[in-house]
C-alpha cells in the first residue's frame, strides 16, 4: 500500500474506533457528526470526506468492529496447538468479553436498537461466529453435539455479558461454562 493510502486507512480506522465509542456513549440519535469529529480529532469536512453520512459512519464502525471480532475468533480457534477449551475461551473473550462493562455494554445496546441501519451484518456476523465455534467443537465431538454445545455457550455468553461488570469476571465465569460443556 502506498504511504498516502496507508495513512488514509489508518486515519479511517481511528475515526471508526472513535465513532463506535461516541455512538456508545451518547446513543445513535444523540450523536452528531461534530461530536465524532471532535472525538476523532478530525475536522467535520474531513469526516464527511471519509463518510457521506452519520448512517454510513455508524454502519462502517459497527461492521469494522464485528469483522475484527470475527477475525480474532477465527485466528484463535484455528490455533490447533492449543487445547480446545483455551481456544473457545479466547474466541468468546474477543467476540463478547470486550463488550462487558458500562460503556462497552452501551455499544451492544446501540447496535441492538438500530439493526435497520446495519443491514445483514447483524445476522451474518453472529451466524459466522456460531459456525466457527461449532466447527472447532466438532473436532472432538459429533456435529450434532457440537451444534448444541456451541449454541449453549453462546447463550451463556449473552447472559454473562449482562450479569458481570468486568471482562475478567466474564472470562472467569465463561471459562467455567466451557469446562462444564466441552470434553
Amino acid at each position: 500500500m502506498a504511504p498516502e493510502a496507508a495513512k488514509t486507512a489508518d486515519r479511517r480506522d481511528a475515526v471508526l474506533e472513535s465513532a463506535l465509542l461516541t455512538f456508545a456513549r451518547h446513543g445513535y440519535r444523540k450523536t452528531s457528526m461534530d461530536e465524532v469529529a471532535r472525538a476523532a480529532r478530525i475536522s467535520r469536512p474531513g469526516l464527511y470526506f471519509l463518510f457521506e453520512s452519520k448512517e454510513a459512519l455508524f454502519r462502517a464502525a459497527v461492521t469494522r468492529a464485528l469483522e475484527q471480532d470475527l477475525a480474532a475468533a477465527e485466528r484463535i480457534l484455528g490455533d490447533v496447538g492449543k487445547p480446545l477449551r483455551e481456544r473457545l475461551a479466547g474466541a468468546f473473550d474477543h467476540w463478547a468479553g470486550r463488550y462487558v462493562g458500562p460503556l462497552s455494554r452501551d455499544v451492544t445496546g446501540v447496535i441492538e436498537q438500530h439493526p435497520d441501519l446495519l443491514g445483514d451484518v447483524v445476522e451474518t456476523a453472529p451466524a459466522r461466529f456460531e459456525a466457527l465455534v461449532t466447527a472447532a467443537i466438532a473436532e472432538v465431538t459429533g456435529r450434532a453435539t457440537a451444534t448444541r454445545v456451541a449454541q449453549t455457550l453462546i447463550s451463556a455468553s449473552v447472559g454473562l455479558k449482562h450479569q458481570v461488570e468486568t471482562r475478567d469476571a466474564y472470562l472467569g465465569r465463561f471459562t467455567t461454562a466451557v469446562e462444564l460443556l466441552v470434553p
